[in-house]
């Protein structure tokens, strides 16, 4: 775990970060700082861009937080690793924790798929990117996730590189062990988890995917999970057994 200071207070801005740049700060921004965290002039957040790492701001304004001053860095950009969560749309409030959650576990872009069975066709990519956000000023993260546009499951199957491994979660596999078969993989240019809709994946759709060059059919467990479970669940095995859990030096 990199060292990390847990009681500051972190701001992601839309800003380059360099010693000595200056950032306006928005109305929402400025309304945090000042009536929430109740901070003022000379009080010091730590901010990030997603790009330039993370540095400490000193907060200025008369009234109210409108800018910040940007003095040093204090932990360097990082990278995420190539790790995309492909998951069918779920409703509002369930949506906002997986998206949370998946950023919380270190996914790399998060791509929506209607299936057959997805009960929810529209999504607000915006209010995916405010919880990606969100998930990422509060829990240290530095890299944001991508938000994709939505697609087809078949258009994003057609559209994935062949030398991506696709991991998808179906309670009808019969792999007893998800974990030894995770151990098992091969190599490939990065991750597609697949995380299909509550009704699961119609047969015609098992089939397309099944028919993926490189392909891995998982079962989470005897037991039925919720989507927005299976997906915390499926993450920590990957993270686990091919991601990043398995080394501290990110």
């Amino acid at each position: 775990m990199p060292e990390y200071d847990f009681n500051a207070p972190r701001l992601y801005v839309d800003a380059p970060l360099q010693h000595g740049a200056h950032v306006e700060l928005d109305r929402d921004q400025s309304n945090y700082l000042g009536n929430v965290l109740r901070l003022g002039a000379g009080g010091r957040v730590l901010v990030f861009n997603g790009r330039d790492g993370e540095w400490q701001g000193l907060i200025g304004g008369r009234k109210r937080p409108d800018s910040l001053t940007i003095e040093h860095r204090t932990r360097p950009q990082d990278r995420l690793a190539d790790l995309a969560y492909v998951f069918a749309p779920l409703k509002h409030a369930r949506l906002d924790y997986m998206v949370q959650k998946a950023v919380e576990m270190g996914v790399s872009s998060l791509a929506p798929v209607i299936t057959r069975h997805t009960q929810v066709s529209r999504v607000n990519g915006e209010r995916m990117r405010a919880n990606v956000i969100e998930a990422a000023e509060q829990c240290g993260i530095l890299s944001l996730a991508e938000v994709r546009e939505p697609v087809s499951l078949e258009r994003f199957l057609a559209q994935r590189p062949p030398d991506r491994l696709l991991v998808f979660c179906d309670e009808a596999a019969d792999v007893a062990d998800p974990l030894q078969a995770l151990r098992g993989g091969s190599d490939y240019a990065g991750i597609d988890l697949l995380i299909g809709p509550e009704g699961g994946f119609a047969s015609e759709e098992r089939e397309l995917l099944l028919r993926q060059p490189l392909v891995l059919r998982v079962a989470l467990g005897p037991r039925i999970l919720r989507a927005d479970t299976a997906g915390v669940a499926a993450l920590a095995l990957i993270q686990a057994t091919l991601g990043d859990w398995r080394s501290q030096s990110r």
